[in-house]
């Protein structure tokens, strides 16, 4: 009885299901940053209707860009199974054409493709930087109301304002429905904000309205792997966006497992198996890879240590904790991951002494720069795979030739191992450019070592497959000493 109500106040939306706002002057640079020209419409076929593309105001002081999906309830029907979600009367009866549901994420992803890969072409310094933003979404289903949008967008930095819709404005006392009216705003980047929707609106939607593919989880990390690895609620939103893909939610976690910063195990238990014996707990890869390191560090007497490619930070926390190090450094090419890095190390709030020990500092390892220096070892977790392999000549010559510490530990996956993941398609994370095995590891690792004057040994981390090595491999480099420099 209340769904006709529910729909007459959806039906006051015109159909404007999205709207991102920003006033970085000049405010029309965000159509630079979108590639959609603010004095055009642009209309854009889908399976299930047509989105458009238009910009109702357009100024140097502030630029709004809407998007307004037409669903096709009969179109969208036919472009189903027998096996999809809803068949059933409900496909053309329903409150797609007036609600941002995980179509709308759909249509996001397939207009705003280069904005959401970062590329800003005339304006790429403006398109790799946060911006001031404000994201509407005058009518979002919202399973768990208002507090699952807080939880879900406030850690990426947004302020939140989740607003319930009411069943009808006439009768109050029917209560609120399940839509909110969402308000985002805060300075993030344009092409962050693009994938947490893409993400984000088929997770608030639980209920995904078009056909889950094997190539899923790469979509899902392609969206979220600024963001998600690290996000407090990772496995909600990843449960949630894979619905009841139980195998495809177990290779998410998994992977995420081994990008993320928690040290505990997310995998979930295949189900309906067998009960078993407990076993031991066991820690994700990523925890493996950073207690693998810490030992090889302390092993060699190391007091001074620089991350480079430290992301967020966890590893230099660790490296922190430790009163062996008497100097930390980290560097990466991420601004952002910076920002995050500092956040978990609590900068400000560090004594003076404490704060003498740690630097971060913003670069690309392949150019030279001064302050790599002066440290007695470096680390590479899982950072040469996100290398061109064109730029990797580049690299060498700046940490073993120009940075030159007396040892250098290097963490990559094991390509080999890759058949052991269920699911997976193509490579382990959607930046990497290469993944090798471990011939290719080896010749890689001794001509460095050959080339600079090193030594080398290589080691596995994880669990260890008699036929395809361990998940993770590790070269620990030192320098032969009296090399001729």
């Amino acid at each position: 009885m209340a769904c006709r109500p529910v729909l007459s106040v959806l039906g006051q939306t015109e159909r404007v299901l999205l709207t991102v706002a920003t006033t970085h002057q000049p405010a029309t640079d965000l159509g630079y940053l979108l590639h959609k020209h603010p004095d055009r419409v642009q209309h854009f076929e889908q399976s299930f209707g047509t989105a458009t593309v238009f910009y109702p105001e357009a100024s140097d002081e502030r630029c709004t860009v809407a998007l307004v999906l037409d669903v096709d309830p009969v179109r969208l029907a036919r472009s189903r199974g027998k096996g999809s979600p809803d068949f059933s009367l409900a496909q053309y009866v329903n409150d797609r054409p007036y609600a941002a549901s995980s179509l709308l994420a759909v249509a996001l992803g397939r207009v705003f493709s280069t904005a959401r890969s970062g590329r800003g072409g005339s304006r790429q310094d403006l398109a790799d930087r946060p911006i001031p933003l404000e994201v509407n979404i005058p009518v979002l289903p919202c399973r768990g109301g208002p507090p699952i949008a807080h939880r879900l967008f406030e850690p990426l930095g947004w302020t939140v304002e989740a607003l319930p819709v009411p069943l009808d404005d006439g009768f109050p006392e029917w209560g609120s429905s399940r839509y909110v009216r969402l308000r985002l705003t805060g300075e993030v980047r344009l092409a962050d904000t693009l994938n947490q929707l893409h993400v984000l609106l088929p997770v608030l939607d639980e209920s995904k309205h078009y056909w889950q593919g094997p190539d899923e989880v790469d979509k899902l990390m392609r969206s979220g792997e600024a963001w998600l690895p690290t996000h407090p609620e990772r496995d909600l939103i990843t449960r949630r966006y894979l619905g009841r893909a139980g195998a495809l939610r177990r290779v998410a976690l998994t992977r995420l497992a081994e990008l993320g910063d928690d040290l505990v195990e997310v995998v979930e238990p295949v189900e309906d198996e067998e009960v078993r014996q407990p076993e031991e707990k066991r820690l994700p890869l990523n925890a493996q890879r950073h207690a693998a390191v810490h030992q090889v560090l302390l092993d060699a007497g190391a007091q001074s240590v620089i991350d480079l490619g430290c992301g967020s930070g966890q590893f230099l926390d660790q490296l922190l904790q430790t009163g062996a190090f008497t100097r930390v450094a980290g560097s990466d090419v991420s601004a952002r991951s910076l920002q995050h890095a500092a956040a978990r190390l609590r900068l400000e709030q560090m004594s003076e002494r404490q704060a003498e020990r740690i630097q971060l500092f913003h670069s690309a390892l392949t150019y030279e720069d001064d302050r790599f220096a002066g440290f007695d070892a470096a680390v590479l977790m899982e950072v040469i795979e996100h290398v061109d392999p064109s730029r990797l000549e580049a690299l060498e010559r700046v940490v073993w030739g120009a940075a030159r510490p007396r040892l250098v530990v290097v963490t990559t996956p094991n390509s080999e191992y890759n058949v052991r993941y269920e699911g997976l398609v193509g490579m382990r994370h959607p930046d990497h450019r290469f993944e090798w095995t471990r011939s290719e590891f080896s010749d890689w690792s001794e001509h460095v070592a050959t080339t600079y004057g090193y030594m080398v040994e290589r080691r596995g981390i994880g669990e260890v497959d008699e036929t395809l090595g361990a998940p993770t491999q590790m070269a620990i480099f030192t320098e032969k000493e009296g090399r001729d420099d």
